[in-house]
């Protein structure tokens, strides 16, 4: 009997600990959520720096893999085969612009590694249309130019090769050309004046949007041949390409070729003492990649820098508050609340307010990233909004962090305080 007595006994005990336990922290979250709320625009203030910080880190690196996410929908509608030759001057600034020939095309093209080459020249003249004027790209080229981005002709038709052997004054636009020029008009057959020659629209592509940060749907082609005419220009503005199986055995290929070419001696493949760049899509991709991650990481340490300072100021106002409350404490004690207690409700507090200016600012990056994105959509053509659910979680652990971190040593200067000392204080 004594020993059923003892288990009931220990039983209450242990239920009657576990509900004193859960009132007194019930009672901790009230007291912590009331001296948050008391001073509301002191709170809000001390939560800005956490709200900019946490904001930073969800929107850079969201942005950053739309962004990464973009490049990458463009490279697979293309191909990773893609290569492009562009004179140095075309890359650095000062460099020089004449660095490739029409000679070099036919030697590249002569190369058992490439395909489906096509020479460039840009043609930097407006168009006009009775009292509308434009200045797209207009680019001079060869029909493969065309299949190599993968462009097709939604009205009318492609150059042809009798275009480019009579240097037709021929012309196929893009989609937004048309609509820029013509408005609602039929496009097909109308005349329009690239400088000072008159081009027959022939053709009207595919609606395509950006490639590689290249608008298609602004661009003019005309023969390779008519724009030779039209600018007098004997060098090339680029080469592109399809490579062979392996786009870096292309690369290879086509740099050693232009080497010798040049009379370039560049046994140490410094790309500072070559005048062209051979470059495949991959590369490109590789490159917007890595400086797409280095700006992000680059911003997020700025936003934690943000959340640091943030950090500061919570400490310093969870140190004021201890101040402000010290009568309070010392009161709290003398009804019996233990150094956990009060050390539990001050970091309490720290966390409250990091969390909350955490997921304030978690609303506001995803909004400005929704945002941005429609705006580049506007200017990029089809662009989607990636949120980074391991941004949201980190972004969310560093502001529970930060709390604990900066509210702690307020939270323990609290507990320490004397009883008697408190209750005297004034």
């Amino acid at each position: 009997m004594s020993i059923v007595c003892r288990k009931s006994y220990s039983l209450f005990t242990f239920h009657f600990s576990l509900l004193t336990n859960t009132l007194l922290l019930s009672d901790i979250f009230q007291t912590a959520a009331k001296a948050i709320l008391v001073n509301k625009n002191r709170s809000l203030l001390t939560m800005l720096g956490i709200i900019i910080g946490v904001a930073s880190v969800v929107l850079m690196v969201s942005v950053g893999r739309t962004f990464q996410s973009y490049i990458l929908s463009q490279i697979e509608s293309i191909g990773t085969n893609m290569v492009e030759v562009i004179p140095s001057g075309l890359d650095k600034f000062g460099g020089n612009l004449t660095g490739l020939s029409y000679d070099d095309y036919v030697a590249v093209k002569g190369l058992s590694t490439v395909e489906r080459v096509s020479p460039v020249i840009l043609v930097g003249k407006p168009i006009t249309y009775g009292k509308e004027e434009i200045s797209p790209m207009i680019m001079g080229a060869y029909r493969e130019f065309a299949g190599n981005y993968g462009l097709t002709v939604d009205q009318g038709r492609e150059l042809s090769q009798s275009d480019e052997q009579g240097a037709s004054a021929v012309a196929v636009i893009g989609a937004q050309t048309a609509e820029d020029l013509f408005g609602n008009a039929e496009p097909l057959g109308k005349r329009m004046t690239i400088g000072d020659a008159t081009f027959t629209v022939v053709g009207v592509l595919v609606k395509k949007g950006s490639l590689l940060l290249q608008d298609f749907d602004k661009i003019v082609l005309i023969p390779f041949s008519t724009a030779r005419s039209v600018t007098g220009q004997r060098h090339l503005t680029y080469m592109t390409m399809r490579a062979v199986g392996d786009p870096d055995l292309a690369q290879q290929d086509i740099t050693e070729l232009l080497r010798q070419r040049h009379n370039i001696k560049n046994p140490e493949n410094d790309p500072d003492k070559d005048d062209f760049i051979a470059r495949s899509a991959e590369q490109v991709t590789e490159t917007i990649n890595a400086v797409t991650l280095g700006l992000t990481v680059f911003l997020s340490l700025v936003a934690a820098i943000s959340l640091l300072v943030g950090g500061i100021g919570i400490m310093n106002i969870m140190l004021v508050s201890v101040t402000e409350r010290t009568r309070e404490i010392g009161l709290r004690k003398a009804l019996g609340a233990r150094r956990r207690d009060i050390l539990l409700q001050f970091l309490l507090e720290a966390v409250s307010l990091t969390v909350s200016g955490g997921i304030i600012g978690l609303v506001i990056g995803i909004f400005l990233g929704w945002f941005l994105t429609q705006l580049a959509a506007k200017a990029l053509g089809e662009i989607h909004f990636i949120l980074s659910i391991s941004s949201v979680i980190l972004a969310l652990i560093m502001a529970i962090g930060t709390g604990l971190v900066f509210g702690i040593f307020p939270a323990r200067k609290a507990a320490l305080l004397s009883p008697m000392e408190a209750l005297r204080y004034e």
